[in-house]
């Protein structure tokens, strides 16, 4: 069975701003048959910030993906997550839900950012570590 992989938003605007490296370590999991997938959050915060002329480009990238959706019992853990790092590790609503989603679909999150995400329970997967294939 294919692992599943739940892509960061700072990962999908890397790629967006031409990241070589990291939409061919993207490309390779593909390859391998391992599931690319986003947050609805990522979606919204990523168009929230797109440039003009990436739309089409962007609608690719999603299209080629499988949204995760969130449900209240991820509301519910990233409400905990919230409660547990906020003040701490400054953690924000959509990192929280994003962490809840990975959790709850037992993803493996692959972000740049991984102060954003304190929480013990979450599987990272290093997108540096990724085996290209030729």
């Amino acid at each position: 069975m294919a692992a599943k992989y739940l892509i960061d938003s700072d990962v999908l605007i890397e790629i967006l701003r031409n990241n070589v490296a990291i939409a061919a370590a993207l490309k390779a999991l593909d390859h391998a048959g391992e599931t690319l997938c986003y947050s609805p959050i990522t979606k919204a915060e990523v168009y929230h910030g797109l440039r003009t002329g990436e739309e089409e480009r962007t609608e690719r990238v999603f299209a080629a993906m499988e949204c995760l959706w969130i449900d209240d019992a991820i509301g519910q853990s990233a409400g905990e997550y919230l409660r547990k790092f906020r003040k701490s590790h400054g953690v924000q609503l959509a990192d929280a839900l994003i962490a809840a989603t990975a959790r709850h679909h037992q993803a493996n999150l692959i972000t740049l950012n991984r102060r954003h995400y304190p929480m013990a329970d979450i599987q990272f997967h290093d997108i540096s570590r990724t085996r290209l294939t030729e």
